[in-house]
């Protein structure tokens, strides 16, 4: 079995495991929950509204967040870690996020990206023209060139996205119960 297809079996279970291990590294301050929640909640934001644009394997997403960047749930994902960290004020749990992104993520996306090509012929044109993660600055100022599409409810019900809005707000509360019960 390969490492991208290793990595895409173990990242969610190995997600559970780093969320102790996160929860017992934090030290949190009331400033890093309250900076390090609102940066996770754009992180929330851009994998919510990724959801709602993507119809996995049946068509090649491209519009909404997709126009800036081809891995809008993983940009998202790494803006809530971004967050999580500034939460736990630990450069260890900094180190282990960095080392999970690159040994998990990236493989995965790679992976992934190996896939969509073969299944959509359109999807080389579309990778030369969108960034793989971070979307370019001033794409985000310009006027869009991609297909507008809309955001669908329905598929950010189906792809079951509020499970991550539920687990940060989870995450969130057992910081400040950790800073109180710290405080003490």
């Amino acid at each position: 079995m390969s490492w991208n297809r290793m990595a895409r079996r173990i990242r969610v279970p190995l997600g559970f495991l780093l969320a102790a291990l996160y929860l017992w590294l934090a030290r949190p301050a009331l400033w890093s929950i309250l900076c390090g929640g609102g940066v996770a909640a754009l992180g929330l934001g851009i994998r919510a509204m990724a959801s709602g644009y993507v119809r996995k394997n049946e068509s090649l997403a491209t519009a909404g967040p997709y126009g800036y960047t081809r891995n809008p749930l993983y940009l998202g994902s790494i803006v809530m870690a971004v967050g999580f960290a500034l939460s736990a004020r630990s450069w260890i749990v900094v180190a282990v996020l960095s080392l999970m992104f690159l040994a998990i993520y990236l493989p995965v996306i790679r992976g992934e990206e190996a896939f969509l090509r073969e299944r959509f012929p359109d999807f080389a044109q579309y990778e030369r023209r969108v960034p793989r993660l971070l979307p370019r600055i001033g794409a985000l100022f310009a006027v869009p060139h991609h297909p507008r599409g809309a955001f669908s409810r329905e598929l950010y019900l189906q792809h079951r996205e509020y499970n991550a809005l539920a687990g940060a707000l989870a995450m969130m509360v057992l910081l400040t119960v950790k800073l109180v019960w710290l405080s003490r």
